[in-house]
């Protein structure tokens, strides 16, 4: 009787074992990689089975880990070549292992981590970072060894990808698993030598990225997957959540969660036209126009395309005011109305600054339109960012509908306005609808302003904050003449029938609006 209870605790204690351990995963659906695990929030070493079983808890898809071969051949996680002062390549494991890790934990080796990641884990996959080796011949060794290990402990279905510097090493791994998915790390490398070499994806920081923005496109039309490392901040994020990238290595996983689920990719949206104003010099003529001269509102600013007006520099899209003369093209223009005559009456304007557009490029029916920008400061300015119809020369305005984003006037400097102007709404009448939101420190700090679209409704949004909700009544388009296209316009003024109601503080110039950038999205069909 004694014996067969023992028999019985033996295989009830192998069941669980077995039920821990699982060759089955299915990983999360979600982009977030955990960076050498999830350790920064619980302040676990870096690389850690700690940081690991933490990435496995927050449901990451995937957890980021080094692997390192020893002197006497051993695979250990650590990121960096050395370990304590010890080079690894060149010290045992028996040395290196004399040393904990700040937790207390054991420096795992490549076995004991891989077992760690397969216990109560059916969601986050390993992504096996290879580093490379300085010795000659060492790199296909390691790739070797690797998958020996992975194969002896049949932990294939839990890897995730196999990352690495070294094009040897990957081109390796693909050789000796051939279902192995596979992403170079350095950058250096177009999608379609990638795609070429048989390599799955790229894993590539984010600046080079940035940098080489036609990668993107080039890689999911190559069916390549997209990560990028490090994203550690919420412009990061949601830069490549914007861009649709398959996974996202991060520091911050918990970030990237929180981000995910606020993403207008997470409502089903999905990016159709942007600009991130990666470059440098005028505003791309391939996507923006520019209004000239005197416009409307009795604004006193004259609109040109001068690089001291509108550029691009240092990321960011610049439209910046002076106060400086400039000679008026229309001054005396016969062709002028006189409802506008103030526009032939002046020969000399006393302000610059530009106002460009899309109009004749790009337009749209519906969407989210989400601009990140920081705001001029002073009595008399008067920044916007505002869509026009596509017909209003033909059908004239307020019958053609405005839809004001987002509005400043440089008096009331802790408000900001979203409104729409139709035929029955507008503000010639009094009746336009609008609503105003407080805003905290609009000159010295970066806002998200956007709408978003529906043939039902317009939600003005501050910061995914919405503070004006316009209903379609569905009577006329005198009151609704939003199902059509519009562009987008943004501006800096000075004065005008309401930027100008206190008047122009000349102590200010130049003043400017900065634009971290601009997205449209539209429901995914």
């Amino acid at each position: 009787m004694r014996y067969l209870l023992i028999v019985c605790l033996v295989i009830g204690f192998n069941a669980c074992k077995t039920a821990s351990v699982s060759n089955k995963i299915i990983f999360a659906n979600n982009p977030v990689i955990a960076h050498r695990g999830a350790w920064k929030a619980n302040n676990f070493p870096e690389n850690s089975v700690a940081s690991l079983k933490q990435a496995i808890a927050l449901k990451c898809t995937g957890s980021e880990f080094d692997v390192r071969m020893t002197a006497d051949n051993v695979l250990i996680i650590n990121h960096d070549p050395e370990y304590h002062g010890l080079v690894i390549e060149e010290t045992t494991y028996a040395e290196l292992s004399k040393y904990k890790l700040p937790n207390g934990d054991m420096l795992p080796t490549l076995k004991q981590y891989i077992l760690a990641g397969m216990q109560n884990n059916t969601t986050t996959g390993l992504v096996c970072e290879i580093k490379p080796s300085k010795i000659e011949g060492r790199n296909v060794m390691i790739a070797e060894s690797v998958i020996k290990q992975v194969k002896e402990l049949k932990a294939q279905p839990f890897i995730l990808a196999y990352i690495s510097f070294s094009h040897e090493i990957l081109k390796k791994v693909k050789e000796l698993d051939a279902n192995a998915k596979t992403q170079y790390l350095d950058g250096s490398k177009t999608p379609e030598v990638l795609k070429n070499d048989g390599i799955s994806g790229l894993d590539y920081a984010l600046f080079k990225l940035k940098r080489n923005p036609q990668w993107i496109e080039s890689a999911k039309n190559h069916g390549l997957l997209l990560n990028a490392w490090t994203a550690n901040t919420t412009e990061d994020i949601d830069w490549l959540l914007a861009n649709d990238f398959n996974y996202i290595t991060t520091d911050e996983p918990e970030l990237v969660f929180k981000r995910v689920s606020e993403s207008p990719t997470a409502k089903g949206y999905k990016l159709v036209w942007n600009d991130e104003f990666d470059y440098t010099g005028k505003p791309d003529a391939s996507i923006w126009g520019y209004d000239y001269g005197f416009i409307a509102n009795q604004e006193k600013q004259y609109y040109a395309d001068s690089l001291k007006n509108a550029r691009v520099e240092n990321g960011y899209l610049i439209i910046e005011a002076h106060k400086e003369k400039i000679a008026n093209k229309d001054f005396k223009n016969p062709n002028i109305k006189d409802w506008a005559r103030y526009k032939r009456e002046i020969d000399t304007a006393q302000y610059t600054s530009a106002r460009i557009k899309t109009e004749g490029l790009a337009a749209w029916q519906y969407g989210r339109i989400e601009v990140r920008a920081k705001l001029p400061k002073g009595r008399g300015m008067w920044p916007a960012i505002w869509m026009l119809s596509e017909d209003r020369k033909d059908i004239g305005w307020p019958e053609s509908g405005e839809i004001d984003i987002m509005e400043h006037v440089g008096y009331d400097n802790d408000t900001i306005h979203g409104t729409i102007h139709t035929k029955a709404y507008n503000h010639l009448k009094g009746t336009q609808k609008g609503k105003t939101i407080f805003i905290d420190k609009p000159n010295d700090t970066f806002n998200v302003f956007a709408l978003e679209w529906t043939p039902d409704k317009m939600d003005f949004l501050l910061n995914d904050v919405v503070y004006n909700r316009i209903i379609n009544e569905h009577k006329t388009t005198d009151e609704w003449p939003f199902d059509k296209k519009f562009y987008l316009i943004l501006n800096v003024a000075v004065g005008g029938m309401w930027g100008g109601q206190k008047g122009i503080d000349d102590t200010i110039f130049p003043q400017q609006m900065q634009v971290d950038y601009v997205r449209v999205y539209q429901l995914k069909k």
